[in-house]
This record gives C-alpha cells, sequence and structure tokens, in this order.
C-alpha cells in the first residue's frame, strides 16, 4: 500500500492555503486565516505578539529588533525597526541613558545616544 502524497495535486479546500506558524518550543503549528479575516495584514505580526504575551517568546522565524540601555537594566524587544528607535529615544530622552539597537540576525548596531541639552 502507498501512503505517499502526490504534491502535484492540487488542494480544493480553501483553508489548506492559508498561512500557518509554527514553534518548536511549543511543538505546534497554527492556521492564521481566523487572524487573516479579523485583522487583515498585520495577522502575523498581531499573532506573533499574542504568542509572546501568553507564553513568553516568539514563535519560529520571527526576528525582532532588540533595544538595550548601557545604563540601566532597561530592554526593549520590538517587531518593527521603528517601534525598537522610538522606544530607545523615548527612554534616551526621559532618562539621558545611551541605547544600543540589534536584529535579531545579529547584523550592525544602532547607537541611540542621549541629548545632553535634555
Amino acid at each position: 500500500m502507498d501512503d505517499s502524497v502526490d504534491s502535484s495535486a492540487q488542494s480544493d479546500d480553501p483553508a489548506a492555503d492559508s498561512p500557518t506558524v509554527s514553534c518548536r518550543r511549543c511543538g505546534r503549528e497554527w492556521d492564521l486565516e481566523a487572524e487573516l479575516n479579523a485583522v487583515g495584514n498585520q495577522a502575523f505580526e498581531q499573532f506573533a505578539l499574542d504568542h509572546r504575551r501568553h507564553t513568553g517568546h516568539f514563535p519560529d522565524a520571527v526576528e525582532t529588533w532588540r533595544v538595550v540601555c548601557r545604563h540601566c537594566p532597561e530592554e526593549a524587544e520590538r517587531l518593527a525597526r521603528d517601534a525598537a528607535r522610538r522606544w530607545a529615544e523615548t527612554h534616551a530622552k526621559h532618562t539621558r541613558h545611551d541605547l544600543e539597537i540589534k536584529h535579531a540576525s545579529g547584523e550592525g548596531v544602532t547607537l541611540v545616544e542621549a541629548d545632553a541639552d535634555s
């Protein structure tokens, strides 16, 4: 008996083409069709944020921007570079601390310096 699946066969099930996200740490995979219908193009980002909020970690293939203060233990992790920079600039403005912004890929570091005149 042949249990192989014909990969050339097209599925008539529209849910088979819906985006999925997986998490090795949780050992699970989720279909994002409902999220896509509810929030549109931001479905993956919203799911990733919700997953982090409830589990303490992001699902697979999510690379974040990390902000680390050079003077205190404050840090932040954001999905978008602009959001990470905004957090860093706000922290620098209120504390006069310098911060580093790094992408999870490890490529380069951006320094956000505190304005000494503020």
